[in-house]
């Protein structure tokens, strides 16, 4: 890339945004400049989609929609909405499931953050 960040705030789901922030903070340096100034907003969700004749939970999606305020010399250049979404079935043992929903969290938060790079790497015009 280009060009480098710096993220000056996030808000929202505390955990995808960690991962978000290990995963940008490669870019957090003064070596171009190009640098863009970031604001983070994740939305996470966990909904249930379907249940069983008893009532029980058989399926969840899981979504994220993260929104990046990007200014470029102190000027907003553009918001990038970017989300992710993944239908996962009900575990038994709550904790294995916790644990599966930890994983897909990383997952989503290292695509999110690949497509925000590539998103601000097509910035040309400034």
């Amino acid at each position: 890339a280009n060009f480098s960040l710096e993220i000056v705030s996030f808000e929202g789901d505390r955990k995808i945004n960690n991962y978000l922030m290990a995963n940008l903070s490669r870019f957090e340096n003064d070596k171009f400049d190009r640098k863009f100034t970031i604001k983070v907003n994740t939305n996470y969700n966990k909904k249930i989609i379907s249940k069983d004749k008893t009532g029980k939970v058989t399926n969840y999606e899981l979504s994220v929609i993260s929104v990046f305020q990007t200014s470029y010399q102190g000027k907003l250049i553009k918001k990038f909405e970017l989300s992710e979404r993944k239908t996962i079935d009900n575990i038994e043992d709550k904790f294995e499931e916790q644990k599966y929903e930890k994983s897909v969290k990383q997952n989503f938060a290292n695509a999110i953050s690949n497509k925000l790079i590539t998103e601000l790497s097509l910035l040309n015009d400034l």
